[in-house]
């Protein structure tokens, strides 16, 4: 009888796990009614800049460069602490806890996700995903260049990616080839952007939603295309 693999299941976060465009969309909605129309599409601007130039989303870095713009006003320093404080844990989607209860069954589940050093992890603190993990907490700024890291802290036979943008789920399918299977949960603006979906090739496994890796047994996992 042959051993079952060590399998690590590697979860993102935002639009995987977390609603992240309802987020961005209640946080505009913020800016404008507390600090007006030109502030919330200025804000964004600097937002969209910094992400070009950095790599990955920074909130907190584009409220500081926007602070520096406006340094008389006193009250956009309110503005951190919103960011700061946001109940995230209200932004989970509906059957994400089950996902990774689910496939603790079979492997240790771990979140692969990139972003800044500050806000990233406390998005993950509250909303309950660094306990529902256990503190497997990995946080970069290209994950899809950190493989041999991921390799080195949680070794396995087996990676499962789960990630809502298919160009990670490609990049590293390109690097492990077998050892991973891809996992696309059709949520959030980029799994349904159709330039994105023509220029990549499908993932091993597709869903509707996160919650249905519960439908998802262990042979879906190893199977191989």
């Amino acid at each position: 009888m042959s051993k079952r693999p060590d399998i690590v299941f590697l979860f993102d976060v935002d639009n995987t796990l977390i609603d992240n465009d309802r987020v961005q969309a209640h946080l505009s909605e913020h800016l404008e009614q507390s600090y007006g129309a030109a502030t919330r599409d200025r804000y964004w601007e600097i937002y969209e800049h910094l992400r070009s130039e950095l790599g990955y989303a920074d909130y907190l870095g584009a409220l500081e460069r926007y602070r520096t713009e406006d340094l008389h006003r006193p009250e956009v320093l309110q503005m951190s602490n919103w960011l700061v404080d946001y109940p995230f844990v209200e932004r989970l989607y509906p059957g994400a806890l089950d996902a990774i209860k689910h496939v603790q069954q079979w492997g240790t589940p771990v979140i692969l996700s990139d972003g800044d050093a500050v806000f990233q992890p406390r998005k993950v603190e509250r909303s309950g995903l660094w306990a529902a993990f256990d503190s497997r907490v990995l946080i970069y700024i290209h994950k899809e260049e950190e493989l041999d890291d991921v390799q080195r802290l949680y070794p396995a036979d087996h990676y499962v990616l789960i990630d809502d943008k298919l160009r990670i789920l490609t990049a590293v399918k390109k690097i492990w080839d077998e050892r991973v299977t891809t996992v696309f949960p059709k949520q959030g603006h980029y799994a349904l952007d159709s330039k994105a979906l023509a220029e990549y090739p499908p993932a091993d496994i597709e869903l509707g939603k996160i919650g249905d890796i519960v439908k998802c047994d262990l042979a879906a996992f190893l199977k191989k295309k």
